[in-house]
């Protein structure tokens, strides 16, 4: 039996294209790592040699899986492969080759903590007023200008006229400053420095564009404009790329991933062949016909459908609450029964939301029923304070330039050396253009200083004492003797407290870390270990022998899935984000959307969609429409028993309604801009009603409206009278309200 006899005809076609550029738009569940992982052991059938191949993918855990299945379809020079995520890649390019654009060989990547710490100290230096711009906007201006590969010098060109940026143009030049002066790359420049090496060293291009002839990409939908640069860098004039991705999930537009660079794919790399894997290996065909609904919406996409041979599935269900808080409750009940019903465990459940607040009421409704739960994107274990402690112990001993990892332990344990001191120190260093460390090295430095000399110079000498042990002792060796000789350990147990114990164990965890990483390596290095570690960019919480419901934002569970989603909060102004909504953009709105089509594609067997009628936000209560998204899908596949709260007039039911959608589906857009415009009006409205001479009300049931006398409200029922139509409004001060749309004269807001 061949391994290629597990793929479909669409799998087997991508699997054996061989040579020229290749585009495989592979829906959800549609088995892309599979063709990926097949093709890469046909190349080498083929006569391909494994050192000419290049797989690259966006994250560890799916690096890691890419290289174990790779391993077991390939039985002779797998190890040979380049199998690794794009910033991985490029940090093995750069320790070999950086110091041919000025940097030395053993830099520091600095994590976000770290990147908040250089421009805290900016700031300061600058004069910029923190409470009108803060260090993270900086920061995430000056991340968005790298991932389009635009540098201080043309940020400064470009927004020269705009006195609002004058701070920004300031702060990234100094901020790269900095960096160049500590040795130190943050993750951004990880690829923006391999692009600058590759363009301006032709030697070096050469050599990679020979070494890697035929380059395979995962997950292309999320490459932003600087990783394409690389990709048609390697690619040279072969044309041997294989990219795979499928556009409908693009919803990184936030962190700088550009759409277009799979829409548009065609047209920089001619002659592409294009297949799209459109089978579903994973949910049932009611869930697919959701997802195919809601993401028809979107004008600019390339056009497919998911289908299954799996069972039809039972229909999706959509509940309406009358809060928050009995939003939560609905969801605590439907778990414990589908437990009961199902026989399963908590494990196959995922409750998925927009965003990480929505977790908070959840939480408390799960822990008073007893449900065992767990949020997913919870604190890095490297981002922990005794351990980011340990790491900056060990770059300052492998990188005397970086004044981040210095200046955050010279004084950990404490050892006297005050903010005065240190400042006294930058202050010195800033003048005569030293690094933090070499300026503790300087005996004029030391002179300014006077007594408080004496308090550096211990730490001084033993940070010089490991510098030159790390030549000949282990990693696992030096580290022992930071934890013994600063003291560091102790200071934990004297105090005694659950938390210290907790710092303990977190402490023990990264020694075997250390440990792993030595018996894993030949040759042991601190500066691929600092890689190694750097390069995590979460750890994998999702731990698949325990039993638990699994809380998460919708962005986070990309890539999983469970037998059982709720997908909750499914309201105007919450999914789709107000900011979307008073943004008008329709990219922006269409990302949401293609976010809201990852959502439903996780659940397999089973989805339940919820809503609140009110929902407490920043301290006020909200009263929000159900989101577009739940009325672009079709009632027939949709159960809803909409609860409209205590003062409806019962319970609102629409089953089974045939071919249209749940409260009336808003179609598909034209390009003609007053089909636009009609469709942005009514896209708010839950429902239009007719009331005498022919007068249409501009509200429906769930809106916000403004009466002259009662105020703010939420329209919870509308009844069909002999002259007119009665509105129920429940006001925010007023309590509810029964009146004659006529006279009432309620606008909505």
């Amino acid at each position: 039996m061949s391994i290629y006899d597990t793929l479909n005809d669409k799998q087997k076609e991508a699997v054996f294209y061989k040579d020229g550029p290749l585009l495989i738009l592979a829906g959800a569940g549609s088995g892309k790592t599979r063709v990926l992982t097949h093709r890469i052991a046909y190349l080498i059938e083929e006569g391909v040699n494994p050192w000419n191949i290049l797989a690259i993918t966006f994250t560890n855990k799916a690096a890691k899986e890419m290289r174990e299945r790779v391993n077991n379809l390939v039985e002779y020079g797998a190890e040979s492969i380049w199998v690794s995520t794009f910033h991985s890649m490029c940090v093995r390019i750069l320790k070999r080759y950086i110091d041919k654009i000025g940097f030395d060989n053993n830099f520091t990547i600095y994590d976000t903590d770290d990147q908040k710490t250089v421009m805290k100290d900016i700031c300061k230096r600058i004069n910029v007023d923190t409470k009108k711009i803060k260090e993270r906007a900086l920061l995430a201006e000056i991340s968005k200008a790298k991932n389009e590969m635009i540098t201080p010098e043309e940020y400064e060109k470009e927004n020269a006229s705009d006195f609002g940026k004058k701070k920004y143009i300031e702060a990234y030049r100094e901020y790269q400053k900095q960096l160049k002066k500590n040795n130190a790359l943050d993750f951004d420049d990880l690829l923006v420095k391999t692009v600058e090496l590759l363009r301006s060293n032709g030697d070096v291009l050469v050599h990679y564009q020979e070494r890697f002839k035929y380059i395979m990409v995962d997950e292309y939908q999320d490459t932003n404009t600087v990783q394409f640069l690389l990709i048609r860098l390697l690619a040279g004039n072969n044309g041997n790329i294989c990219v795979v991705g499928d556009d409908d999930q693009s919803i990184y537009g936030f962190r700088g991933a550009n759409v277009t660079n799979i829409l548009d794919f065609e047209k920089y790399f001619p002659e592409t062949k294009v297949i799209k894997l459109e089978q579903n290996y994973r949910s049932t065909q009611m869930i697919l016909d959701a997802a195919n609904a809601v993401i028809s919406n979107n004008a600019r996409r390339k056009e497919k459908s998911l289908w299954t041979e799996n069972d039809e599935g039972r229909k999706l269900v959509f509940k309406r609450l009358e809060s928050d808080w009995e939003e939560a409750e609905y969801i605590s009940d439907e778990i414990s029964a589908y437990i009961r019903e199902n026989d399963c465990s908590y494990s196959s459940i995922a409750c998925l939301y927009r965003t990480n607040a929505q977790s908070r009421i959840l939480e408390e409704k799960f822990v008073r029923d007893g449900i065992p739960y767990k949020i997913i994107g919870g604190q890095n274990f490297y981002q922990r304070k005794e351990i980011k402690d340990l790491i900056a112990y060990l770059k300052a001993v492998d990188n005397g330039k970086d004044d981040v990892a210095v200046k955050r332990i010279i004084n950990v344990p404490k050892r006297g050396i005050g903010a005065t001191t240190i400042n006294k120190i930058d202050t010195f260093a800033q003048a005569n253009n030293l690094s933090f460390y070499d300026t503790l090295l300087n005996e004029n430095a030391l002179a300014v200083l006077g007594r408080s000399a004496s308090k550096i110079q211990p730490f001084v000498d033993f940070i010089q004492k490991l510098r030159a042990q790390i030549k000949y002792e282990s990693i696992s060796d030096i580290m022992e003797k930071i934890l013994n000789e600063t003291g560091y350990l102790d200071e934990l147990k004297a105090e005694g407290t659950d938390e210290a114990k907790s710092r303990i164990e977190n402490i023990d965890e990264f020694f075997n870390k250390i440990v792993d990483y030595e018996v894993r390596n030949e040759k042991p290095s601190l500066s691929e270990f600092l890689d190694e570690i750097s390069l995590i960019a979460d750890i994998d919480n999702l731990e698949k022998d325990s039993d638990y419901v699994v809380l998460m934002t919708i962005h986070s569970a990309k890539g999983l899935e469970f037998p059982k989603v709720f997908l909750c909060g499914m309201e105007e102004g919450l999914f789709p984000g107000k900011a979307v909504l008073y943004s008008n953009s329709d990219k922006e709105l269409e990302e949401e959307r293609r976010l809201c089509y990852v959502a439903i594609t996780r659940a397999m067997e089973s989805m339940t969609i919820t809503c609140a009628m009110r929902r407490m936000s920043k301290g006020e209560m909200q009263y929000n429409a159900m989101s577009r998204f739940v009325k672009e899908i079709p009632g027939h596949i949709m159960e809803s028993d909409i609860y409209m709260g205590s003062s409806s007039s019962g319970r609102s039911v629409s089953k089974d309604s045939g071919s249209s959608n749940i409260s009336g589906r808003i179609s598909k857009p034209t390009n003609n801009s007053s089909a636009k415009a009609i469709l942005r009006t009514r896209a708010f409205d839950t429902k239009q009603y007719t009331v005498k001479k022919q007068q249409v009300l501009e509200y429906g049931v769930g809106d916000t409206v403004k009466h002259t006398k009662f105020g703010i409200g939420q329209v919870t029922n509308i009844t069909e009278g002999g002259r007119d139509y009665e509105v129920t409004v429940e006001f925010v001060t007023a309590g509810t309200k029964k009146m004659f749309a006529s006279f009432a004269k309620l606008k909505k807001v």
